[in-house]
């Protein structure tokens, strides 16, 4: 743990919300789209005042979004944590490019699509010796919410990971309307309800709309839903 994250951690409770301590910034913000309708960046909407300690839903129906107010009891919320226990190395499939490495975990996958431009970061990873492409392959797979990709050195293994405050961003997503996925961002721990920490990593979603079959990660199953988070 950094010293930026000092006292900071993010407890998944059984079958109930997400429990934040450390007073860590809470964010709104959205994913920008170029006229082709491909995500491109993130704005920032607002900040949402909390306390040092606060619970966050994660089942979906409440009535006081983005916290939790007890609605998973009454609907019986089923959070069963199900994601692999593996770390990201583990689970990820390695394509090497010219001097560059590209990690996808696929499961990972929070549907932001900033990896769909220009044909598809798998594709592209082929051409980073094109300076421009190189330059379009590291923004994509930096802008990746959920960290699914990750480039890094094809000698040193050194990975490239953007530099976040930690803090947490409610996901919004208008281009389809919904709401995504809680964005925990800057290596913030995540511990699982039975105890077990979660492998830190920099880029982190976790599920919201209830419906993820990888909780507590999403899975983008909140377009499926439609969820509406605000």
């Amino acid at each position: 743990m950094s010293d930026d994250t000092a006292g900071m951690k993010i407890t998944v409770s059984h079958d109930g919300p997400y429990i934040v301590r450390g007073a860590v910034p809470l964010f709104r913000g959205e994913i920008v789209v170029n006229e082709a309708g491909e995500s491109v960046a993130w704005r920032e909407l607002e900040r949402i005042p909390t306390g040092d300690t606060y619970a966050l839903c994660r089942c979906g129906q409440s009535s006081n979004k983005p916290l939790c107010d007890g609605s998973h009891f009454a609907i019986g919320f089923d959070g069963t944590e199900v994601a692999e226990r593996a770390t990201f190395a583990e689970q990820a499939v390695c394509t090497t490019g010219p001097g560059l490495k590209l990690l996808d975990a696929r499961k990972l996958c929070a549907e932001a699509r900033f990896c769909d431009r220009a044909g598809g970061l798998w594709n592209l990873i082929n051409r980073c010796d094109e300076p421009e492409t190189l330059v379009l392959v590291e923004e994509e797979a930096g802008l990746c919410p959920s960290g699914r990709y990750v480039t890094c050195d094809a000698e040193t293994l050194m990975p490239h990971e953007p530099h976040f405050e930690p803090s947490i961003w409610l996901i919004e997503d208008p281009q389809l309307g919904v709401s995504g996925a809680i964005w925990v961002r800057g290596g913030i721990p995540i511990e699982s309800a039975d105890g077990t920490p979660y492998e830190v990593r920099n880029r982190v979603t976790l599920c919201r709309c209830g419906a993820s079959k990888n909780k507590p990660f999403c899975d983008g199953s909140h377009i499926a839903v439609g969820f509406q988070g605000r």
